[in-house]
């Protein structure tokens, strides 16, 4: 899939999920309509719509392959920085509570070198990369959600 199309699709796919959660509309604290209350084919599943969102402003330069605003779950294709052409990453994110709070989120990154035979091959990866990512993800909903309070 070319980069254009890529781009196309996680635009896409950004707008889908900012028009689904911004009709969720604001309120207080515990209130349902602070976050995005999703129904599903498995039932319905509440996702904080901040997290959600700061995830894919923040992997925005990663491929998305999946990203399912019901269960929180947004994954990522492997990435190769140009740079570096023998090493590429992808991640994982997961949205588990309806709070913004740091343990309602989790990431995994995956990362493969290529061997000597030109195949990838799994390598180890900081667990301090994870944890930088969640950083920045709980950063920018913090934002978001100050900037929603603001107006």
């Amino acid at each position: 899939m070319s980069l254009e199309k890529r781009r196309a699709f996680k635009a896409l796919a950004f707008a889908m999920a900012a028009a689904l959660l911004a009709a969720c509309g604001g309120g207080d604290k515990g209130s349902p309509a602070r976050n995005a209350t999703l129904v599903g084919a498995k039932g319905t599943t509440t996702v904080n719509r901040y997290l959600w969102a700061a995830s894919l402003e923040t992997l925005d330069f990663l491929p998305v392959l999946r990203a399912d605003p019901i269960s929180g779950l947004l994954l990522t294709d492997w990435y190769s920085n140009p740079e570096t052409p023998n090493e590429r990453f992808k991640v994982s994110v997961y949205i588990l509570d309806t709070a913004l709070r740091a343990d309602a989120l989790r990431v995994s990154v995956f990362r493969q070198e290529r061997d000597a035979r030109g195949e990838w091959v799994e390598a180890s990866v900081n667990p301090a990369t994870g944890r930088e990512i969640e950083n920045s993800i709980l950063t920018r909903a913090r934002q978001l959600r100050l900037n929603q309070l603001d107006k």
